[in-house]
């Protein structure tokens, strides 16, 4: 086990902890030097460097760290992650420079998992192009499907993927899942199928995304599997940008060779591609999956504790 550093200067890069009143109060009670992203300024590269020069400790959202940043930073000891997802942490780079993590996986699984069901339900009811019609002026009856005749495969059933099956389940809807660490207990109990990707891919009438974003992972659905999707289905990704072939998704919506879907992450954010952004069959939100109130504050006070419950990753075991 890792020794875990002593710590006297905070800084939180994170905007929307460094905004968040409850969760400066409570840093500022264990850290009275603690500093905070007041200016609300994107921080990578030189200008997150530049930010965390004098700091022992760090709490991170969506900053990039790598070797690079690590180099310039002797000082740094501890990562306190604001979230779940670690893609833009090179977690190798950390255990380099012996740079203790403090992580907390789930603590915005419900938040996340609401979403998804949100997008189901909007994509099957046409709630989103209907309402843009209306304002147009248009008043036109879509006749859309109900979720529990629906058969709804999870890829990636970790924190996420089984709080997204305890919702489902009052719906009654029929659920595969694939994941690379199956929990067969909780597939039996459960009563849900555990299948590989293409079977998955080939059955579900909606698929929802739920894993991490890896080397593994980086367009794991591909044009090839796209076009292995029912022409009726939809794809819902709030996981993480990159794990859908965006270009590919564009070609499969206009061309009508699936039904629709739901984004709320981007390879790139905020998104440039306008044409697909524009597509009716096609609904967005802006990387909103864990900022509902209560999942910030569970975020944020993971962060803190990650301060002091923390060690430096191991490849394969944390995190996970």
């Amino acid at each position: 086990m890792n020794a875990r550093p002593s710590l006297k200067k905070i800084a939180v890069a994170s905007r929307t902890f460094s905004q968040h009143p409850t969760l400066r109060k409570e840093l500022l009670e264990k850290y009275p030097q603690a500093k905070f992203n007041d200016a609300g300024i994107s921080l990578k590269g030189k200008g997150l460097i530049d930010y965390l020069e004098d700091a022992d400790g760090a709490i991170l959202a969506l900053e990039p760290i790598d070797n690079d940043i690590l180099s310039a930073l002797p000082n740094l000891k501890v990562i306190g992650k604001f979230g779940v997802g670690f893609d833009k942490i090179d977690l190798q780079a950390l255990i380099n420079h012996k740079v203790h993590l403090g992580w907390t996986g789930g603590v915005n699984k419900r938040a996340v998992s609401e979403l998804a069901l949100c997008m189901m339900i909007s994509l099957l009811r046409h709630v989103d192009i209907s309402g843009r019609e209306i304002r147009s002026g248009d008043w036109k009856l879509r006749p859309g499907r109900e979720l529990s005749s629906q058969t709804v495969g999870i890829i990636g059933c970790g924190h996420v993927g089984k709080d997204l099956v305890y919702l489902l389940k009052a719906f009654g809807c029929r659920i595969l899942v694939t994941d690379i660490n199956p929990d067969h207990d909780f597939y039996t109990h459960h009563k849900i199928t555990h299948v590989d990707l293409d079977t998955l891919v080939k059955s579900a009438d909606i698929i929802s995304l739920h894993t991490p974003l890896n080397e593994n992972t980086r367009n794991l659905i591909s044009a090839e599997k796209l076009k292995l999707m029912k022409e009726s289905s939809i794809l819902i990704n709030t996981a993480r940008g990159g794990l859908v072939d965006e270009d590919a998704l564009k070609i499969s919506l206009q061309r009508n060779q699936i039904a629709g879907a739901a984004f709320d992450v981007f390879a790139s954010e905020p998104p440039e591609d306008i044409e697909l952004l524009q597509l009716s069959n096609f609904l967005v939100t802006p990387h909103i999956g864990g900022s509902a109130a209560d999942a910030i504050l569970a975020m944020g006070r993971g962060a803190i504790d990650g301060l002091e419950n923390n060690r430096v990753p191991e490849i394969g075991v944390y995190p996970v």
